[in-house]
Formats: structure tokens, sequence, C-alpha cells
């Protein structure tokens, strides 16, 4: 799998195939499913199901049905042994004897869908999130690994080419919140000619910003700074050197300790910022913002 650290997963699964999902499907996971469409291809399907019943027939939540022959793909939900309106994309990501990887990131509101990379659809919900349960594949496909992932920021992981899943501005929601001991890392790449970007932890039930870190490439300073009871807090800006040029790919790793968060870059410790929000399950989403391309996040 291209995500480390799935959470379950399935290898060179038998065609047709019906998985458990352990403990559902929650908003801000993905589903990952790598395989291959043999040559004599014309269809396949992905279901994201409400159990396995055939008689009478479960629930689908999520019908995902790429029609090769057809250059399309069909999308609907089964209530009730009956089929509802169609959603039909006319495009077609999947070629007949070539590999493919289909990312499902689930929100709250709706699956969003992207294949090798791109985004394809959005599917509305039509059944409650939390009676989804199984996963079934079926049809002419063949599936070397399927993965689900608990990703905490929507743009876990994914290649940003394309995707619109991790396009900036970026917010990303955090599972339960910040607590001790747990780091978040953002990979991306600095515009050609950026001047400013900034990686905000955000409260999302109001505006604050616990912690802003915004370097700015002309001046050559890395501000950071709280956003609380909608005012700016004092600016801090010393700093040994400045790790970021226009152009350049970086990696930043924010740690959240007991009494600060840590960061480095590129490997390289760079400041603490002492914590001023206090309760950090309140802390709970990530923004991205400015002139960079997201390429990846994680947390640890």
């Amino acid at each position: 799998m291209s995500i480390s650290n799935p959470r379950q997963t399935f290898l060179n699964p038998s065609i047709p195939f019906a998985g458990t999902i352990l403990g559902g499907l929650l908003p801000g996971e993905m589903v990952l499913i790598q395989g291959s469409v043999p040559p004599d291809a014309d269809r396949f399907q992905v279901d994201f199901t409400c159990g396995s019943s055939v008689k009478p027939r479960a629930d689908i939540a999520f019908h995902f049905n790429p029609r090769i022959t057809k250059s399309c793909i069909v999308c609907n939900t089964l209530q009730k042994e009956r089929w509802g309106r169609e959603q039909i994309l006319y495009q077609m990501p999947f070629k007949a004897g070539v590999i493919f990887e289909i990312i499902v990131l689930v929100q709250k509101d709706q699956f969003k869908v992207a294949v090798n990379g791109a985004h394809v659809l959005e599917y509305k919900h039509r059944v409650d999130l939390d009676r989804v349960d199984t996963i079934l594949v079926s049809g002419k496909v063949k599936i070397q690994a399927l993965g689900i992932v608990s990703a905490v920021f929507p743009a876990a992981s994914l290649t940003a080419q394309d995707s619109e899943m991790n396009s900036v501005p970026f917010r990303g929601q955090l599972l339960k919140g910040l607590s001790v001991g747990r780091s978040i890392a953002v990979k991306g790449e600095i515009n050609q000619f950026a001047q400013i970007f900034c990686v905000n932890l955000r409260v999302s039930s109001g505006s604050d910003i616990a912690l802003h870190l915004n370097p700015r490439l002309k001046e050559e300073v890395f501000i950071r700074n709280s956003f609380l009871s909608d005012c700016w807090g004092p600016e801090e800006t010393k700093l040994a050197s400045f790790p970021f040029a226009a152009g350049q790919y970086f990696e930043m790793i924010i740690l959240c300790d007991s009494q600060h968060f840590r960061v480095a870059v590129n490997g390289v410790h760079q400041l603490d910022y002492k914590h001023r929000v206090q309760d950090l399950i309140r802390i709970d989403q990530l923004e991205v913002k400015g002139d960079v391309s997201l390429l990846d996040v994680k947390i640890f």
C-alpha cells in the first residue's frame, strides 16, 4: 500500500470479495484499493454496504461501478432492495489491462473518489455512514491490496498532483484533537515565486488559531503566533537561520509536548513555541494556505 500503517488490510483477495470493516468507517478515513483491470473486462464494482445479507439484499450505501466498455462510472444507493437515482460520470480513468489505485476519502457528508492521484467524483451520503460495515468487490477486476487507513487528515499521504483532495488552501480534521506526544508531519513544495505560506493548528468550534506558523520568503522571516479571542498575540520571530527557499521541497514536523510545540524543518529542530491554548483536545484542525503545493500529511 502507498499509505503507511493501515488499520486493516486485505491482500490478494479472491473476487467476488466481501470484507468486514472493523469498527465501521469514520469521517477522515480513506479506503485504498490497488488492482488491475483484465484485458477482457467490461465492468466491475466496489460497494460499501450495510451488512452482507443476500436475501434480503443488504443496503448499499455507495455503489461504485466503472463500466469500461461504455466509458462511464455509475454510482448509486440500494435501499430496501430498490435502487435510487443513478449518478453517472461520463469519464473512464480505468483501462483494460492496466493497473490502478482508487482512493475513497470518507467525509461526514460524502465520499470523494480519486483514481491514480486524480480527483474523479463526489457522492453525497444517502445512507447514514455509521451503518456501513462491509466492502464488496465484484466483476472483472483483480485486487492486489485493499486497505482502510485511519487518515486523520483528508490529505494524508496522497500525491497532490491533479487531486482536489489536497489542494491549497487545505483544512483537515484531527480526530479527537491533539494530545501530548502526537506529531504532525507536513510535506510540500514551495512555489517558484512564493512570497508567503502558513500552517495553522486551529480550534474548529471558533476562529481561534493555537499555532500559526508563517514563513515569509521575501523577508526570510519565520513568524509564530496565536489568534485567540479575535486578537493576534505577540509575534515570535527569532531563529538561527531561515530554513525555507522558493521552489524547494520541505518537510515540517510539529511535535506536541506538555509545554510546547516543537518544530523541525527538513530534519533540523528550529524552535519551541509555548502553548497558549492549554486544552489541547480543542485543537482539532490543520490548515495550510499560501504559495505551496501540499504533498503529504501524517499524524503519529
